[in-house]
């Protein structure tokens, strides 16, 4: 007994009080980040219905049936707003009365405009403020758009608009009206719709404020285009300013990534909560025409530079495009897409219709690809004057990784022999980046500075090397823009796109300068 006790209440050896307390550190580290099930971002068994949302869709659709819209696919009604909670119930009640939304963006110019209400008969658009319900009132005045009726608005408006409407044949009614009209005519929904009772949030409308709605909404899923992440990555690598902070985000990386080669598939380790905050990224593929995705990648695969297996609803096959010496026989070819989920055409435009669907419904996407990456754009390539094919969004993938350059934008033609590129740096790493280098200065005096062109050239340059560019695919001189391209100043699509076109007319000047500069 006494053996007993002396071995309980005897002190122990200082090897001993490290092991256990190293033993218990390692149960309560594999406690805490013990591999579990990831629960999937949808509950199919628990779909719900919100009725407030579903009440006020069909008010309103009930609303334009009254007014004489018919509740036909061949119906199309225009959306001019900013994406809102309105916008959603207005999408919602043409839906449910088998109506098709007509989205317009006054970033596409008041022609555009113009265009799109004819083209898609427009006789009612939803707007969200008055000043849009001007600008369209604008062309009514000039009898650009004699189809256009109606304009509901979401916000408060002054009685000079309503006035303003009825002298060009244009009702404006409010929202509010609209609804009210709806329900005392209510009509049985031809669509019912479905949800999971997730919630969806609304950005500010300015881009450059997105990082402070994502902290605010924190969602669950977040549908993002690969420009915006490259932004979300450089920014993080430029938080990493210390030895120790990058040393232990490279440390956490290699890490997960480690884990997720062996098909440990999870959000709750110790370097989810401390680093990526449980965020799990899925690459997908798609476009417009084959209403959005078209391939997904999938939980567990641990494999990057590819989009996933096909969805469901279609099937993807790579077809000859000869002029680029790309052939299916070889695994490289264009994305062509046959399934539901593609499109039946472009609206009154057979000529154009035919040129992406072919006679047996295959979808030409316009984008080179092989098994298993996309690895070209074929709708923006060109050739140089040497006769070398130029993919330019490919080589501006490679160089918006550099760490000063926020965007970037490669030009070329089929007169010169060489590359060029306007490029914006990034106003938040640019200043630490000059300052290493001994420079100081606003924004604008860094762009005008030969000495940061000539460093962020080199690094753009380092990184197309090591990316495989060949030496006709690297620029030979750039212009450092201080502006950001944005949907407002019209160099960007609304689904932040560079509008080409509009970028190659408004840096004229400055690409002519390079290129006789090169001379």
């Amino acid at each position: 007994m006494n053996c007993i006790l002396q071995f309980f209440f005897s002190p122990l050896p200082t090897p001993a009080i490290i092991g256990l307390f190293t033993l218990g550190a390692g149960v309560l580290c594999w406690l805490i980040t013990r591999p579990k099930p990831v629960i999937p971002p949808v509950d199919l068994n628990k779909q719900t219905v919100g009725i407030k949302v579903s009440d006020r869709a069909e008010h309103l659709g009930s609303g334009l049936l009254h007014r004489g819209l018919k509740a036909s696919p061949e119906q199309l009604v225009g959306i001019f707003a900013q994406n809102r909670p309105e916008w959603i119930i207005a999408e919602y009640a043409c839906y449910t009365y088998s109506m098709v939304v007509v989205p317009l963006y006054d970033t596409l110019g008041p022609e555009a405009l113009v265009f799109i209400i004819n083209k898609a008969d427009l006789s009612t658009v939803i707007c969200d403020k008055p000043d849009r319900a001007h600008v369209l009132l604008n062309n009514c005045e000039k009898n650009l758009t004699p189809v256009l009726n109606t304009i509901i608005l979401m916000d408060p408006f002054k009685t000079e608009l309503k006035e303003r409407g009825a002298k060009c044949g244009v009702e404006i009614l409010s929202l509010q009206e609209a609804e009210v009209l709806g329900k005392e005519h209510w009509r049985k929904p031809v669509t019912v719709m479905y949800n999971s009772g997730a919630r969806v949030g609304f950005f500010q409308g300015d881009i450059r404020l997105l990082p402070d709605d994502m902290k605010a909404l924190r969602p669950t899923v977040f549908p993002v285009v690969p420009r915006l992440l490259n932004r979300v990555y450089d920014k993080v690598q430029s938080e990493a300013r210390t030895p120790f902070k990058k040393w232990l985000l490279n440390f956490a990386v290699d890490r997960k990534f480690s884990e997720v080669k062996q098909g440990i598939s999870r959000n709750d380790s110790i370097w989810d909560k401390l680093i990526f905050h449980k965020v799990q990224i899925f690459e997908a593929y798609g476009q417009t025409e084959c209403t959005a995705g078209c391939t997904f990648s999938m939980p567990g695969d641990w494999t990057s530079g590819h989009v996933g297996p096909p969805v469901t609803c279609n099937i993807v096959k790579l077809a000859d495009v000869e002029e680029m010496n790309y052939f299916a026989s070889n695994g490289e070819g264009e994305v062509c897409i046959k399934g539901k989920n593609v499109f039946m055409g472009y609206l009154k435009d057979p000529e154009k219709t035919a040129e992406a669907l072919d006679e047996t419904g295959w979808l030409h996407t316009g984008d080179i690809g092989k098994w298993l990456p996309i690895i070209d754009r074929k709708k923006n390539i060109f050739k140089l004057a040497q006769g070398e094919y130029i993919a330019p969004e490919k080589i501006e993938n490679v160089y918006v990784r550099s760490g000063p350059v926020a965007q970037v934008f490669v030009h070329g033609d089929s007169l010169k022999s060489c590359l060029v590129g306007i490029v914006v740096p990034d106003p938040e790493v640019l200043p630490d980046f000059a300052a290493k280098k001994g420079i100081k200065g606003s924004l604008e005096d860094l762009c005008k500075n030969a000495d940061i062109k000539k460093a962020i050239k080199e690094d753009m340059l380092k990184l197309g090397k090591e990316s495989g560019l060949q030496s006709f695919e690297q620029i030979k001189d750039l212009y450092l823009h201080p502006e950001q391209f944005t949907i407002e100043n019209g160099l960007l699509t609304p689904t932040l796109k560079a509008k080409r076109a509009e970028l190659t007319k408004v840096f004229k000047d400055e690409i002519d300068k390079l290129y006789v500069s090169l001379q």
